[in-house]
């Protein structure tokens, strides 16, 4: 019978896997918090903030494991999740639209 593994294990486990995924984390969290903020000042309801803000996290989280592939360091991920949460996913989806048309425009 396997034994389950010690509380402690899983909770230094937990802290290096939040410590290696840091940025990525931040970021996230500095989307979703800002995208919520924006939503609430432009008079959005509750839902509305709470499902932008969720879509910004989720886009930034995304975004930022992706860095690398354009040379780009991984800790300046909370820039990126500040900018995603400050736009807001109808302009991240639009403009990645546009790029991605043009893309296979060129094929």
């Amino acid at each position: 019978m396997k034994r389950m593994p010690d509380l402690s294990e899983t909770v230094a486990w937990l802290i290096e896997l939040i410590r290696l995924n840091w940025p990525s984390i931040y970021a996230a969290g500095l989307a979703f918090f800002i995208a919520a903020l924006r939503v609430k000042r432009a008079g959005g309801t509750a839902g509305q903030m709470l499902l932008e803000a969720m879509l910004c996290g989720a886009i930034t989280l995304a975004a930022s494991n992706g860095l690398q592939l354009f040379s780009i360091p991984h800790d300046t991920a909370p820039f990126f999740g500040g900018v995603i949460g400050m736009l807001g996913v109808e302009f991240i989806r639009a403009h990645a639209k546009n790029v991605f048309k043009k893309k296979a425009d060129q094929l």
